[in-house]
């Protein structure tokens, strides 16, 4: 097993949402792009939840994180894992996410995208509280295997949540 390391975050002075996942899988860090695996439904889901066209290109991805005010970055800083799956990551480092939180106040809330994303979440709250209200979403990942509509009415709160912060 190597040691593998996340990406920078994805985030813009205009992002007011914050979506954490664990940490790339292998396609994704391959190819040097978040949720890259043609099978995770990550931007499917996005494109869904504001009724949007799929992004093809990892440039227009950018570009509908950007104009939809949505930060993406992970728990996890760096790990030793064989494979994709989050049961097999072992030894984890943290992201410093109360840094990033520092340096972008406009995050309002907090998505954790999937189980071990949540469980690292509420393990780095019990040692350093984050003031931003937080919500777990289903996997976006094809090992999590719930249906992509039943999956969609859990993401949608992602887009309720922002128009009640963009009405402020």
């Amino acid at each position: 097993m190597e040691t593998i390391s996340s990406f920078e975050p994805l985030i813009y002075e205009n992002s007011n949402i914050l979506i954490l996942g664990s940490i790339p899988g292998e396609k994704s860090l391959q190819m040097r792009e978040y949720y890259a695996h043609p099978r995770n439904q990550f931007w499917r889901l996005l494109a869904a939840v504001y009724n949007e066209e799929l992004p093809r290109s990892y440039p227009d991805k950018l570009f509908f994180l950007r104009s939809h005010h949505i930060a993406v970055w992970d728990m996890i800083d760096s790990c030793i894992r064989k494979g994709s799956l989050d049961s097999r990551i072992q030894g984890e480092t943290l992201n410093s996410i109360q840094e990033l939180l520092s340096a972008y106040p406009n995050i309002q809330h907090i998505f954790l995208n999937g189980s071990k994303s949540f469980e690292l979440f509420k393990k780095l709250m019990k040692d350093h509280p984050i003031d931003i209200p937080y919500s777990r979403l289903d996997s976006s990942s094809p090992a999590y295997t719930k249906s992509f509509d039943l999956k969609l009415e859990g993401w949608e709160e992602i887009r309720d949540i922002q128009r009640r912060i963009e009405s402020r």
